[in-house]
């Protein structure tokens, strides 16, 4: 019997309009951990270098985490998984919300879509029910529209659906899939779904999924519930209110943005207003959100609500959670009304909340600075938020300077020409950051930028506090219950980080600290991405309730796999070096690896280099970031050395 799994993954060849229930070989998820690892070891095998993002060839991969759909709080991560129009890269983004444990009660680990439709379908799931469906009734429709269509079209109001809205449908670059309380947003994931033909997944599961020690599993359940319960009566003293306590990001909750709004940029990334926040606009914002914010929502099996359910006059209600409460109003130098308000329609077009707000700012500042001209907007209204309204409907429809635009500032800035370059300035991997400039150089967050591969915010902050306390006994009163370390050094490092003098930025911590710092980070995400663990509990904050200690325990009483920390850490590394190697495949190097050359006002080359060259031979790759052969074949993964020796991406020396 598999336990936490169900063994089995949905296959789709939607040009054939064929259906397969596939069984899987238990031996991956010992190695590869489920989730991202396991989606992984699938693009390596299935998806050659010479496959493009919309292509037949290319897969769109929707996971369930490994403990999703046990007792496990908070696991409730869908990992979807496919290349990126955008990036050209492998990409993965991850969805919350009910939709990966209604897989797993449906009976399947993975859907696995290849090929395309010919017309705009949708799959209906149910247990062994598997149908692919005309969907021409819901073209144009929003995403959010479209799962209420099909919930009262099928008579399942339990169902959970993953909708494209019309951007997905025109193949718009940074297009979200939008799945009720959550959403996978990054890197046009959307559009490959678009592309395929698909405009929604719709799963209702009735079945039960086994752990294999079930006293003992509940147990340690139990130890996380009590701790997320002590963590939310006792928040983090002297850090940003979203790290004081656990879950996504809470945005929803809070009033207070001066941090926000004075330390991040406005328009196209390029403003930071210091003094912007005042008493006046803190009574206005408050008003708005808690007048539209009707309640607060969480995901599946999760006791922090970190989204809120939104309504505003005149539109449909809809769900937010984390940055996106901001990004279209900072990008416009506008309010929160204005904010929430255009958030809706652009959940219901379905793009990503910090691409899309981006690329309009880029638009209309290559329009003041001439580059672009009038003849480009025509019909474009005069107002400043009523701009933003016209261009995101001409993005989403890909119509005039829209068509240009909905490709991204990178993409965008290449057709255009004429300097247009220059004002893509906040891109990594040809994919928009979020609008976050900072003075002096970071090296923890240099490191994450460069080579994180998710792309994402979430994956670059972690479970080490971002800057050191100003005094001494503040951090070590911070250091006395950090049980979370994977080594006590760790608490000699943040000891000893000053704000000012010998131990400070940028060269405190050191390289070598930096880099044993970035890589638990990373490993904790990664973990996470396996298992399908929110970020929230686990590796985006301090002192979260998961950690390097417990989550062998979870593995072994859940999944029935025997696991310890040594032999944990070892199958990431295999996991994550097997993500890096489908990029490193597909052409990425040390150059692609660079952050926005604006991201920090205060660059020191040559500590960068030493940076990334450490960094690289401490995860066993060469000069250029690809992993060695002999690390390689440490990791059990000797077929990848024999493919790269082929290809003459490694010698065989």
């Amino acid at each position: 019997m598999r336990y936490a799994e169900t063994g089995f993954n949905l296959e789709i060849d939607l040009t054939r309009g064929n259906i397969e229930r596939v069984a899987t070989d238990p031996k991956d998820t010992e190695q590869y951990l489920g989730g991202l690892g396991t989606n992984a070891k699938i693009m390596w095998d299935r998806v050659g270098p010479e496959v493009e993002a919309f292509s037949p060839e290319n897969l769109l991969i929707f996971a369930s985490g490994m403990l999703c759909g046990t007792p496990a709080t908070g696991c409730n991560r869908t990992i979807v998984t496919t290349l990126s129009p955008q990036t050209k890269l492998m990409h993965f983004s991850m969805m919350g919300g009910f939709f990966a444990p209604e897989l797993k009660y449906a009976g399947y680990d993975k859907v696995i879509l290849r090929g395309k439709s010919p017309d705009l379908v949708y799959l209906w799931i149910k247990d062994d029910t598997v149908e692919i469906r005309d969907a021409s009734h819901l073209k144009g429709k929003g995403s959010n529209e479209t799962a209420v269509l099909l919930r009262e079209e099928l008579n399942e109001p339990k169902a959970q659906v993953a909708a494209i809205g019309l951007a997905g449908e025109n193949r718009v670059f940074f297009a979200s899939i939008e799945q009720g309380r959550s959403s996978a947003s990054r890197g046009g994931i959307g559009a490959v779904m678009g592309d395929k033909g698909v405009k929604a997944i719709v799963v209702r599961g009735t079945k039960d999924v086994h752990v294999a020690k079930p006293a003992e599993f509940i147990e340690e359940c139990n130890q996380v519930q009590e701790y997320i319960k002590f963590r939310q009566d006792n928040p983090i003293p002297g850090v940003i209110p979203i790290l004081a306590f656990l879950g996504s990001p809470q945005e929803m909750m809070i009033h207070d943005e001066k941090w926000h709004t004075e330390n991040f940029s406005w328009g196209n990334s390029r403003v930071r207003r210091r003094d912007f926040w005042n008493e006046e606009i803190a009574a206005d914002w408050e008003e708005t959100l808690d007048t539209s914010r009707t309640r607060m929502l969480s995901c599946y099996n999760c006791p922090l609500k970190c989204g809120a359910s939104l309504n505003m006059p005149g539109l449909p209600t809809y769900m937010m959670k984390c940055f996106t409460k901001l990004t279209y109003t900072m990008a416009a130098f506008s309010n929160l009304d204005f904010g929430l308000t255009i958030a809706q329609k652009a959940t219901e077009y379905g793009v990503d909340g910090y691409s899309a707000p981006q690329v309009m700012a880029f638009a209309l500042e290559l329009l003041e600075n001439g580059i672009l001209t009038d003849a480009d907007f025509e019909g474009m209204p005069e107002g400043n938020e009523e701009r933003f309204f016209w261009m995101l409907d001409r993005i989403v429809r890909r119509e005039g300077i829209g068509d240009v635009l909905a490709d991204g500032t990178h993409w965008a800035a290449e057709k255009i020409g004429n300097g247009a370059e220059e004002y893509a300035h906040n891109n990594i991997k040809k994919h928009e950051q979020l609008p976050l400039k900072l003075g002096m150089l970071n090296p923890i967050y240099f490191l994450m930028y460069c080579t994180g591969e998710k792309i994402n915010i979430t994956q670059i902050e972690g479970q080490f506090p971002q800057a050191p306390f100003p005094k001494r006994e503040h951090r070590e009163k911070f250091v006395k219950d950090w049980f979370q370390v994977p080594d006590d050094k760790f608490k000699q490092y943040f000891l000893d980080w000053e704000l000012r003098g010998e131990n400070s930025m940028p060269y405190y911590p050191t390289v070598q600290m930096t880099c044993e710092i970035v890589d638990w980070m990373e490993k904790m995400h990664y973990i996470d991405d396996a298992l399908g663990m929110c970020a929230g509990v686990s590796s985006f904050h301090l002192k979260p309730p998961y950690h390097i200690h417990n989550y062998p325990k979870f593995i072994t009483y859940g999944a029935g796999i025997e696991m310890d920390e040594e032999k944990l850490t070892h199958a990431v590394k295999r996991y994550r070096t097997l993500v890096r190697a489908n990029n490193i495949r597909r052409g990425m190097r040390r150059k692609d690896e660079q952050p926005p050359k604006d991201h920090w006002k205060k660059r020191i080359p040559e500590l960068e280099k030493e940076l990334l060259d450490t960094y690289y031979a401490f995860k066993g790759w060469n000069e250029d970031g690809i992993p060695t052969k002999e690390s390689l074949k440490e990791l059990g993964l000797d077929y990848v050395a024999e493919e790269f020796i082929d290809r003459g991406i490694l010698k065989d020396a």
